[in-house]
């Protein structure tokens, strides 16, 4: 991934969804192409299954949740490991994650701006990113502020 490039941001809103609907449980599944740096979002209902690669398992996942006093927060999830990768191994991917994650955010975000400027609030939000790992020291919870200090400020030309 590395720096992230508005141009290289494929969206796809996947229907029922819409740019401002739903809210609670909106998901994301953001991918990318290790050859060309592309990154493709895909937002709907559920998390798109098929857009995941079982073997690399580099996607990061999101979505939209309340909490139990009616707070919002995006909710979201890498996958280190689950037991196929040795110590070392999930050692090296729990730092790429960590170290691409504000590419990744930014995608996210950046991907779904029609979204906030129905929802200007959740530009607010929290954002918790649980890694998941067996081995303990990579299994964390993150905090990664929150959307607004993933917004781009594009360029436009006249």
């Amino acid at each position: 991934m590395s720096s992230f490039d508005p141009n290289k941001l494929t969206v796809t809103i996947i229907p029922p969804a819409s740019s401002s609907f739903p809210v609670e449980g909106r998901k994301y599944t953001l991918t990318h192409s290790d050859e060309t740096g592309d990154l493709f979002l895909d937002i709907r209902y559920v998390y798109n299954e098929l857009k995941i690669n079982s073997k690399m398992r580099d996607e990061v996942i999101a979505q939209w949740s309340l909490t139990n006093d009616s707070h919002w927060f995006l909710a979201g999830k890498a996958y280190v490991d689950g037991g196929e990768y040795s110590k070392e191994q999930a050692r090296v991917r729990h730092t790429i994650f960590l170290r691409e994650m504000d590419t990744a955010l930014k995608g996210i975000v950046n991907g779904d701006l029609p979204f906030y400027l129905h929802y200007p609030f959740l530009l607010d939000a929290p954002i918790y990113l649980y890694f998941e790992s067996q081995f303990p020291e990579f299994r964390k919870i993150y905090s990664f502020n929150t959307p607004r200090m993933y917004l781009v400020r594009r360029a436009y030309h006249k």
